[in-house]
């Protein structure tokens, strides 16, 4: 992960809490000289993400401080498992606290509620991808926690990829009007893919030489006709409303991925704890 996008999104995290006088209450309270060792460990089962962010948080709080990382990015934890040991200046320990665990839990929790999803879908060969359905500014780690549970990547911005939505098409004026000046505009290395809510317009973005499809919001019946005309042709997605309840019979029309946005719109904060060790 780029190491300035780190830096200045900690900066303004910590500028955040500090505000313009300090944690007042560590120096009211606890001597500058004051040394100790503390550890993070997890108070729940789930998926670790994050490390990257928490150390520069500690980093930035104060650059002599020792970590000590025992698990990373993907590990399984057990409740209980401790994940960080960090040894030094008190006062910086606790002024990074916060931050760290807001981070680690925010992204942890990402990582666990994919790890469900992949584990979900496992042996049917379907994808579990991200959407665009993120905090602002914090898309990168977001989506690097979706890695880390499992997931598999989609487009990261509007930049990277042709997505052609509903609102496009209702301004061209039909699915292959748009792919067609999709296709027209893009060069050779851009591929274009298209959303389709009704089955009778697979036909159209076929024939007008779409590279991908997303089927959105389908009926299962649908969605195995779609597979059944258009696998192996095309790469199928499908999207709208996925739970944990309907994934499975969703990976088993033969889709090959399956977009969800609760990855990181829904994940719940995955818990941690630090305390003096």
């Amino acid at each position: 992960m780029n190491s300035a996008y780190l830096h200045d999104i900690v900066a303004r995290a910590l500028a955040e809490d500090l505000g313009g006088r300090g944690d007042v209450t560590s120096e009211a309270v606890i001597p500058a000289h004051a040394h100790a060792a503390f550890i993070i460990a997890a108070r729940e089962a789930g998926v670790l993400a994050g490390q990257a962010v928490a150390a520069e948080v500690f980093r930035q709080c104060d650059p002599t401080l020792k970590t000590y990382w025992r698990a990373k990015d993907g590990d399984a934890l057990a409740k209980g498992d401790v994940v960080l040991a960090v040894e030094g200046s008190v006062r910086a320990i606790l002024i990074a606290e916060r931050t760290a665990l807001n981070f680690l839990g925010r992204l942890s929790g990402i990582a666990t509620l994919t790890r469900l999803y992949v584990e979900a879908v496992k042996g049917t060969g379907a994808k579990i991808a991200h959407t665009r359905k993120t905090t602002p500014t914090l898309r990168a780690l977001e989506l690097s926690a979706v890695r880390a549970g499992g997931g598999a990547s989609h487009r990261f911005g509007l930049d990277d990829a042709i997505l052609i939505k509903d609102n496009h098409v209702a301004v061209a004026g039909s699915v292959g009007e748009a792919v067609r000046r999709a296709k027209a505009h893009a060069g050779h290395m851009t591929r274009v893919a298209v959303e389709i809510d009704r089955l009778d317009q697979l036909d159209e973005a076929l024939a007008a030489g779409a590279e991908s499809v997303l089927l959105d919001n389908f009926p299962l019946d649908d969605m195995k006709a779609a597979v059944k005309a258009a696998k192996g042709k095309v790469i199928l997605e499908a999207s709208g409303g996925v739970t944990l309840s309907t994934i499975r019979a969703i990976a088993e029309t033969g889709v090959d991925v399956i977009s969800v946005g609760a990855l990181t719109h829904s994940a719940p904060n995955f818990d941690f704890g630090m305390d003096e060790g």
